[in-house]
């Protein structure tokens, strides 16, 4: 049985790869999560007495626990998702994020690093590292254009910075060290069990309270939409497929203007939950103060994955948001367990 080694999968989008992973025969998951506050156990719920699923709680820093695992389990692969994710906390907080997303990256590269060489010659070859990025990392785009594997990176908060750097981390451990890794570069991810701090489900939950739904500045910063369930999917190819030291961008082919978002949201939420007392939930909108260094654009060119991999999302943003819609309002008491945390829906990311 292949074993796979999740860190973070605790994590919005690590939680559905560990679900995808599952739901394919012949697969073993260790996962590795330090279940901070966006790391839930409730979204693991239905994998608790899975023999296939092994939670380790923990994090991608400690050396010692690292190398028990690898030892322990024998993993053909690691899929690092661990990462502090949110700009906004990391406007707030940037120690954190370097800690975690650039000490805990070069962590995991060593043990994998030392573990790798301990191989066989034929398991060495089947082994695999792969990293999991943003489109963040490029900057910002104006009108026009899109973002490649070759775009430069020019990250413009201490969380794009702290991803980026952990991304040339694991180039080099490839072209110093030869070790297999594999990079992926994603475009903002929705849909089921993503922590109420990023923009879709924070707004559900806000406009189903009756609360106001503020919109950054005029509303008009765009980023392309990827379905979770279409990421999962992507990543599994690339690793199936991927050549090693390559970078392969994910993308959802769904540019949207937050206003945009937040107004099919509303919508959304006026059909499917009509017993709402604040419909029109449109009427919660208000404008708010720009945050600082907020990027105005993003999107991604996928076209390598098609070409050399054969993946195309299967979601359009209208499938993809309905389903994430249902998802959350059939899903009431994750979201209430969630938000019992230290997470009470307030603005983060304010400067002075």
């Amino acid at each position: 049985m292949k074993t796979i080694i999740v860190t973070g999968g605790a994590g919005f989008i690590g939680g559905n790869f560990v679900h995808h992973l599952l739901g394919k025969r012949g697969l073993q998951v260790v996962n590795l999560d330090a279940l901070t506050y966006a790391g839930n156990p409730d979204t693991l719920g239905t994998l608790r007495d899975n023999p296939r699923h092994r939670f380790v709680q923990g994090r991608i820093q400690d050396r010692a626990l690292v190398m028990n695992l690898l030892e322990t389990f024998s993993p053909d692969t690691i899929v690092n998702f661990a990462a502090e994710s949110h700009v906004d906390r990391s406007i707030d907080g940037p120690a954190e994020f370097i800690d975690t997303n650039i000490g805990g990256t070069f962590n995991l590269l060593e043990c994998a690093r030392t573990y790798w060489q301990q191989l066989s010659p034929e398991e060495a070859k089947a082994f695999r590292f792969l990293h999991v990025s943003t489109d963040e990392v490029y900057g910002s785009l104006g009108a026009e254009g899109m973002f490649s594997e070759t775009t430069p990176y020019a990250p413009n908060s201490p969380y794009a910075a702290s991803k980026a750097a952990s991304d040339h981390l694991v180039r080099a451990w490839h072209h110093t060290y030869g070790l297999p890794v594999l990079t992926t570069n994603c475009s903002n991810n929705y849909g089921p069990y993503q922590f109420p701090e990023k923009l879709i489900p924070l707004f559900i939950q806000k406009a189903l309270a009756g609360e106001v739904l503020p919109i950054y500045g005029n509303g008009s910063n765009v980023r392309d939409w990827l379905y979770v369930e279409d990421h999962c999917c992507a990543i599994r190819r690339v690793l199936e497929g991927g050549r090693p030291g390559e970078v392969y961008n994910i993308g959802g082919n769904n540019e949207m203007s937050n206003l945009q978002v937040v107004e099919a949201l509303c919508d959304l939420l006026d059909e499917l939950a009509p017993d709402s007392p604040y419909r029109p939930h449109s009427q919660l909108k208000a404008f708010v103060k720009d945050r600082p260094g907020h990027d105005q654009r993003y999107a991604i060119d996928a076209g390598k994955l098609e070409r050399e991999l054969g993946w195309t999302p299967k979601e359009t943003f209208e499938t993809g948001l309905r389903k994430t819609v249902l998802w959350y309002l059939d899903n009431m008491v994750w979201c209430r367990r969630v938000l019992d945390g230290s997470y009470r829906g307030e603005r983060l990311g304010q400067v002075g």
